[in-house]
This record gives C-alpha cells, structure tokens and sequence, in this order.
C-alpha cells in the first residue's frame, strides 16, 4: 500500500469521526443566542431529541462567563431532583419543567454580569456526555443627556455643549447637527457591570453673536427604537452693548413730548437703567420713564449730552447722545399746510384761467362765423334752400315770395319747404342782412362784404360740383310748415338781393 493511499484512508477515517460528532451534538437542542436587559428574565430551553436507545442519566446548566470558567448553577436528576449549587444564581434560577426530556431554565433578576455562555450538558450511557451552547447577551439602554454650558464670551476656545449616553450596552454613538463653527471629541468609560458610558463635548470659540443659537446632539444605540434627539441654544454671557433710539436731529425750540429709548443687549438681562446728563443737572422739562426718556417741551436747557447707562453682573455699558436745540420760526407741521392750501390755490387759479381761455376762444369763434368743431359753418351740415336764385354781381336778385325748399344730408331723398318769412327771429347777434340794412357800414366796407360772400358761394358751387357730379340724387318735394323754426337763427345769412339764404353749404 502507497503512502499516497494510507494519507486517504486516515482523512476519510477523520471524516467519519466528525461526522459522527456532529450528529450526536445536534441531538441537544438550544438556542444559539438571547438578549435580555437588566432586571428583566429570559428562558434558556434545551431538549435531547432522537434519544433512540441512548439512556438519559443526568442534565445539568452550566456558566462561562470567561473562557474556560465554567460553574454549575442548575442540576438535574430523575432520581434525586434539583440541585442549584452557585451561589450568585441562587434564588434566581429554576428549572421550567423538571425532566430530562425538557431541562429548560429560567433566571430572574437578571444582571448585567449575567452576560456569558450558558451550557446544556447531558450525561448518557453508552455515549458520554453531549451538550448544546446559548449565548446570553444583556443589553442595557442609555441613559442620555445633554446640556447647553453657560459660558462667557471671550477669545479662547471652551465646551459650550456636552451630551452623554450613560451605562449602556451595546457601546451608543453620538452625533452633533449644527451651523455653528467648532469642533467635538467623544470618550467611551467601560463600567464595573460591561456597560459603557459615552461622553461628547462640543467646543468653540463664544462671541455674542452665538448667544441663543442652536445645535442638536443625536444619539444612536440598538436599544433604541429610534434615536433621541436633543435640541439645545447656546448661552454665551456678555456685558451690555448700549444704543439710543429716537432723536431725529430736528430738536427745535417748543417741540412738544420727543423720547429717547436706551436699548441694550446683554446677557443675563440688565438688571440697572439709569439716564443723566455728562454735566450739570438733568433738565426741568424731562421725565424718566424706566428706559425712555420723555422731554415733554424742547428749550434751551436741553440742548446738552443725555448718558444712559445699563448693568448686569457682568458689567456695565453706557452710550452718550448729543442733543442740538435749533431755532424754529414756525411749526414745520403747520408750515407744510400753508404750502399745501399756496399749491392747492395755484393750481385751482390755473384750472379756472384755463376754463376762461376756452370759453373766450368759443365764444369768438361762434362770432366769426365757425362752428364748434373748428370750421367755418358754410362747410357744416349740407343743406340748401331751393326759391331763391344767386344774386347777381350787380345786386340783381331773383324773386323770393315763392316756397322754399331744402335739402338734408342727414335725410337723404327728401326736401322739405322751409318758410320765406320770419316774423319770429329773436337771436340777439346781429345776421348779415341785419348788418347790410343797418347803414353802419361805409360804402367800402359794403363792397367788401359783398365780394367775400360771392367768393364763398363761388367756392360752394364748386365743391358741389367736383363731389356729386353724375350722382344725382332722389327727392321727395313736399310742404312742411314746421321747418320754419330751425332756420330762424343766425345760419341764414342776407343777400344784396333782399333773399335769406342758409350759411351751411347744401348740394343738389
């Protein structure tokens, strides 16, 4: 036989060895591993199975709390009982059920000394003994805390936050959220009992402007179902830092009730506000009023420095204020009303000259013969009286007894008469033909007249023409006795023959 076959035989031989260990420890059953906390109880089971010919003599607990340190703590035989023979077990200890079928435990009181191995050991015929392991793990929730350390502001770099999880197992973690500038260092302590207790410091350098703002320590443990969560301000201590509210530079004499408010920021809380004057006494006509100062009338006397001055236990901080009394003719609140009422006056003056201007411009343009619009009124609404004929350049004229007849653009088609006479003209602006008959003109001025209205009429008739050549409209002829009024106005206009005829241009 090969060296090569012997080293085969003596593995598989080995093999079978483990094999067959390994079968006879899984015929123990426990659990692999508990937790349990402090004070609390846990059950530790254990069970032979498949015993088949093998004979049950003896079951019994035992307790490692360290390698190879075992100790006995329960005992049990069928014949005899229960034996529990540790003394750190004692009364904490018993058996669930009593048999050897179902050696189960139960331990009370538990400590956190208690954490260990825990070893079910059967004794058996013919095949020794065999035994099952269970780990115990105690756990132990934290005792967390934090704080916020009062700390006075300064240049050197101390711990302005602590927070600790205290006497706990498994190890906790700990965590700072903040926008502060600084920096943290954690320890771990072990305890007597394999607790531990974790402690974090945050550190930075305290100015006032971190006084009151926020920073979170988190911690995190298994024990916890979630992680706690602390929300802590800042206190940094300082000393008062001292302003004054309310002057305005517009102190002038007999001013009436003006206050000055002394404000200050410190930490603790002021705890004296006093106002006086850098010299002398403090004027008659002001009144303290805790951390205002009233001056009921502005005069001369209070044309000086006012001091205010705030302690707290850190110390003291003062701000000075010097007042300047200036001359005041007026009260300026009055002035700005008199200025008010001049503008509001002017204004009014220039709406009504603007009002005035307009109604004179009408008014002379009606005068001149044009209409509101802007254009003189022969080029108005077309309308034309038919029974009169042109004068004529010598002052011949046709015969106007007949009927007259005129024509609307607004009404197109359609002519109706229009009276020949008017008894009932009561305009009080002179007309043309009032003008022609008076004798009030020379014979100059006459002639005048005269051609300005021929040309007029000249320019008529051509527009006539150029605009409503080949379109010749339809009309209706009949009398209407009640167009005579509308005419009776100061459109008509004379002519040297004797006849009325309408300044607004009409076309046929």
């Amino acid at each position: 036989m090969s060296d090569f076959t012997m080293i085969n035989c003596c593995l598989v031989l080995a093999a079978c060895l483990l094999s067959s260990q390994a079968v006879w420890s899984q015929r123990v059953r426990v659990e692999y591993e508990v937790t349990a906390y402090p004070n609390g109880s846990v059950n530790l089971r254990c069970e032979f199975t498949n015993s088949g010919t093998t004979k049950l003599t003896q079951v019994s607990w035992m307790f490692e709390r360290a390698e190879n340190d075992r100790q006995n703590i329960a005992v049990f035989h069928p014949q005899y009982g229960a034996s529990f023979p540790n003394k750190d077990f004692e009364g904490r200890v018993k058996f669930t059920q009593g048999s050897l079928e179902n050696p189960s435990i139960r331990i009370d009181k538990l400590r956190m000394a208690d954490a260990g191995r825990y070893i079910c050991e059967y004794a058996t015929y013919p095949s020794g003994n065999e035994q099952g392991t269970t780990t115990l793990i105690m756990l132990a929730k934290p005792k967390n805390s934090a704080t916020a350390i009062p700390v006075r502001a300064g240049t050197s770099e101390v711990v302005v936050a602590t927070c600790a999880a205290a006497q706990g197992k498994p190890e906790a973690t700990i965590s700072w959220i903040t926008t502060i500038t600084g920096r943290y260092n954690h320890t771990s302590v072990p305890e007597s009992d394999g607790t531990v207790t974790v402690k974090s410091e945050y550190r930075m350098i305290p100015t006032p402007v971190e006084n009151g703002k926020e920073i979170t320590c988190v911690v995190n443990q298994r024990t916890q179902m979630e992680d706690k969560v602390f929300n802590l301000k800042l206190v940094v201590e300082y000393p008062p830092t001292v302003t004054i509210d309310g002057y305005d530079n517009n102190w002038y004499m007999g001013r009436t009730d003006v206050y000055l408010t002394c404000e200050a920021d410190a930490n603790p809380e002021p705890s004296e506000i006093s106002w006086t004057v850098a010299t002398g006494q403090m004027p008659s006509s002001v009144r303290v009023e805790e951390n205002r100062l009233l001056v009921r009338k502005v005069d001369e006397t209070v044309n000086t420095t006012f001091v205010c001055e705030v302690k707290n236990r850190l110390g003291t901080g003062k701000k000075e204020l010097v007042a300047l009394v200036i001359e005041s003719t007026e009260d300026p609140s009055s002035a700005g009303v008199v200025a008010g009422a001049i503008l509001g006056s002017f204004l009014a003056l220039v709406l009504v000259g603007a009002l005035v201007t307009v109604l004179i411009m009408r008014s002379r343009r009606q005068q001149h013969g044009y209409s509101a619009d802007g254009e003189q009124s022969v080029y108005g609404n077309k309308t034309r009286l038919f029974g009169g004929k042109k004068s004529s350049k010598n002052g011949a004229g046709a015969n106007n007894n007949g009927p007259i007849y005129t024509y609307r653009e607004s009404d197109p088609g359609a002519l109706t008469e229009k009276c020949n006479e008017f008894p009932h003209m009561t305009s009080s602006t002179p007309t043309a033909h009032d003008i022609l008959l008076s004798g009030d003109l020379n014979e100059a001025e006459r002639r005048k007249f005269e051609a300005m209205n021929d040309s007029l009429e000249d320019e008529e008739e051509d527009e006539r023409y150029d605009r409503f050549s080949g379109l010749p409209p339809s009309y209706q002829i009949h009398r209407h006795e009640d167009e005579c009024a509308p005419y009776l106005d100061d459109d008509m206009e004379s002519q040297r023959d004797g006849s009325i005829i309408s300044r607004t241009a009409i076309y046929v």
